[in-house]
């Protein structure tokens, strides 16, 4: 069975990993994802009545203070974990106007300690007042450290702890308090920024509208949006969010589609217009029949979409979190390597263990920890608002590490509305009578092709027997006791039967013989050029077309864009094996299809993207979906992809510069503690700061 759970009070990345590997190392939870941008735990565990009881005790073995909770249960845990967390990294009090009186009085008391040392009037002052200083800015942290240690955990908290006593033993009382007041200041405005990004993805799922106008007893009354049942009449007035999937019964206007499609113009609407769940309704008065429940209806599945997009983590992800597993082990034993080795040749081994210390505080990777995902998630709500929704941080590295995207043709680089535009006849048989029998053994198909040629006979269509369908092939059926086919070249060469007609089309044969032949053509998307050329711009190379349409359909497709891979009359399998050609060449795919027809080439693609919302199927097969059901979005998603993979590799390349940087200098004894929690804190909030404007931009 799948769960959400909610982490209450876990406000350190760091803590995240490890809370989240405890979990996935215990027997029984399976998928085991702990989002740190949202606080969501997901896993997948036998049912168990009491799950969040078994995930608290697993938590408090490696975190104190975060209370376990069903994912939408606001109120607090009902079983005996009440504690107030005393990580360093709650801002919930870190933040609040005690905890900033507090830091303002130690600041005064650590400047009155720095004068008291400068005049050289009493150590013993300089000491206390430091000690005082202490107390008031890092008694959490100092807490929490010890905890940690004694459970033999190494994190932040630990580091900076022993960085305090240190240099408390050292005599450096003043700069025992600087640690401690810095890393308040830091973690202050680090948690602020934390704070605002995940605000503002909370804004991403804010598109479901709680009710919904419906009229009872002759008077309109706002019912809980989930109790409305399909089929029932809703009222949606003006300026509301659209609560359920619906069509349009009475009233016309704009609607805003924007935080469905990403697309800024408002979209006119009439009676028989279609209206998705979390559009937002102008000025106008509407009436409309329900289509879906509150459940299965479009907000509720981009709401979900989003939510869950991080449990795909990105390569990116999983390297730093495997890491920080061991990094700061690592930096730990090269600090004592720095505080213990020099001083057996040089002496002084007190300015070598302060150099030690330093180099311990500058060490801690929360920067790249908190970072690196947050950016992930920014990018993946950043594309939402555009109108392309991406399943997980994987497929965002996927699609921006394409270098090659094909397409399906039907539907994707053209309308999807296609029209009959030849019909040839031969074996002395009219194009009416043609037109007639293939119509018949079309009728039952849903392929876009079979329903113009259905469409396009006026005549009353034959009775026909036998029906059957292969996906690829066309179509046959019964007629007078004889057998009709419907389909492509590759249907004559099954049938043993010469193509003596190269201007090909659907093929008509009759009791084996060829009898006509019918040219179906479909426009072109108005904005399929202008995609092809901002794709090319931002660095594909290779464009192309898989298609089971006509190779001559295809060319002129191809011509008209420019596209250099044109593979037309192609079965779903062969599809699939050319895909898995490409990869295997080294190529990185993603291809664009409408997620029905073209489910296992879009499931094999490096990033399969789907058209649409409309299919169950499209979504579950495709690893993004294009909400618009149009090609514009595309570049915008490709743009998205790069920024943010960039972002991401930049903060973990800053980070580290920082650090390494400050690491070096203090073995050369020319940076301060205070400059190495600067390394931590500072940088931390820089590399949120610099991931949150994914989403601002």
């Amino acid at each position: 069975m799948k769960y959400k759970l909610t982490m209450n009070g876990l406000d350190c990345a760091h803590c995240a990993a490890k809370v989240e590997r405890a979990i996935a190392e215990t027997e029984g939870f399976e998928e085991v994802s702990l989002v740190f941008a949202t606080k969501s735990l997901y896993f997948r565990h036998a049912h168990d009545d009491d799950i969040t009881s078994i995930v608290q005790k697993i938590t408090d073995s490696v975190e104190d203070g975060v209370t376990v909770t069903m994912a939408g249960d606001h109120h607090e845990h009902s079983h005996e974990h009440h504690h107030e967390h005393s990580h360093g990294h709650h801002h919930e009090h870190g933040s609040s106007k005690l905890s900033i009186v507090m830091l303002a009085t130690a600041i005064l008391l650590a400047v009155s300690a720095f004068i008291l040392e400068l005049t050289g009037v009493s150590d013993v002052a300089v000491a206390l007042l430091s000690a005082a200083a202490i107390g008031l800015s890092g008694y959490k942290v100092c807490l929490s450290g010890v905890k940690a240690a004694i459970k033999l955990q190494l994190d932040e908290t630990t580091l900076m702890t022993i960085a305090v006593i240190a240099a408390f033993c050292l005599g450096q009382f003043v700069e025992g308090a600087m640690v401690t007041i810095l890393y308040g200041i830091g973690e202050m405005l680090e948690d602020r920024a934390v704070d605002s990004s995940r605000r503002s993805i909370e804004k991403l799922a804010n598109i479901q509208a709680d009710t919904a106008n419906i009229t009872v007893n002759g008077a309109l009354r706002a019912v809980p949006a989930e109790e409305v049942a399909v089929g029932a009449e809703i009222t949606i007035k003006p300026h509301e969010r659209i609560p359920l999937d619906c069509v349009v019964t009475q009233g016309e206007g704009g609607v805003d589609t924007s935080a469905i499609t990403g697309e800024s113009m408002p979209v006119f609407c009439r009676e028989g217009s279609e209206l998705l769940s979390g559009m937002l309704n102008g000025d106008s008065l509407l009436k409309a029949r329900s289509t879906k429940v509150c459940g299965d209806g479009t907000a509720a599945r981009i709401i979900k979409l989003v939510e869950e997009a991080s449990v795909s983590k990105s390569n990116n992800e999983k390297l730093i979190t495997r890491f920080a597993r061991f990094y700061t082990p690592i930096v730990v034993l090269i600090s004592l390597a720095i505080a213990l080795i020099p001083p057996i040749f040089l002496g002084n081994i007190g300015v070598w263990i302060y150099r030690g210390l330093v180099c311990l505080v500058a060490s801690c990777p929360c920067a790249i920890v908190i970072s690196v995902p947050l950016a992930y998630y920014s990018g993946i709500g950043a594309a939402s608002k555009k109108g392309v929704l991406i399943k997980g941080g994987r497929y965002l590295e996927a699609l921006a590490a394409a270098d090659t995207v094909l397409f399906d043709k039907t539907g994707t680089l053209t309308e999807g509305q296609p029209k009959v535009t030849k019909v040839r006849a031969y074996r002395g048989y009219s194009e009416d009578e043609v037109l007639l029998l293939a119509a018949g053994c079309e009728r039952n198909s849903a392929h876009p092709i079979a329903k113009a040629i259905t469409e396009s006979c006026k005549d009353v269509l034959p009775d026909m027997t036998d029906y059957t369908e292969t996906a690829g092939h066309g179509v046959s059926a019964v007629y007078n006791g004889k057998r009709i086919h419907c389909g492509g070249s590759k249907l004559l060469a099954e049938s043993g039967i010469k193509n003596e007609h190269p201007e090909g089309g659907v093929f008509v044969i009759y009791d084996n013989e060829v009898i006509g032949s019918i040219t179906v053509s479909d426009k072109l998307r108005a904005e399929a050029s202008d995609v092809v050329a901002k794709l090319r711009k931002s660095g594909v190379k290779r464009l192309g077309v898989l298609t089971g349409d006509s190779k001559e359909n295809t060319a002129l497709t191809c011509g008209k864009l420019g596209l250099e891979t044109e593979q037309a009359q192609l079965l779903p399998q062969e599809k699939l094996s050319f895909v898995n050609n490409e990869k295997q060449n080294g190529r990185t795919v993603a291809f664009v299809g409408d997620g029905i027809n073209d489910a296992p080439v879009i499931a094999a693609a490096d990033c399969g993207i789907a058209m649409g919302l409309g299919s169950d199927a499209a979504i579950a097969s495709a690893d993004a979906v294009l909400t618009s059901g149009n090609l514009t979005a595309l570049p915008t998603a490709f743009k998205i992809a790069k920024r943010t993979v960039a972002t991401a590799k930049t903060n973990i390349i800053f980070a580290l510069i920082i650090k390494a940087s400050v690491i070096t200098l203090a073995f050369f004894g020319l940076a301060a503690i205070w400059m190495s929690v600067l390394a931590d804190t500072g940088v931390c909030m820089l590399c949120v700061l610099w991931a949150m404007r994914l989403l601002r931009n």
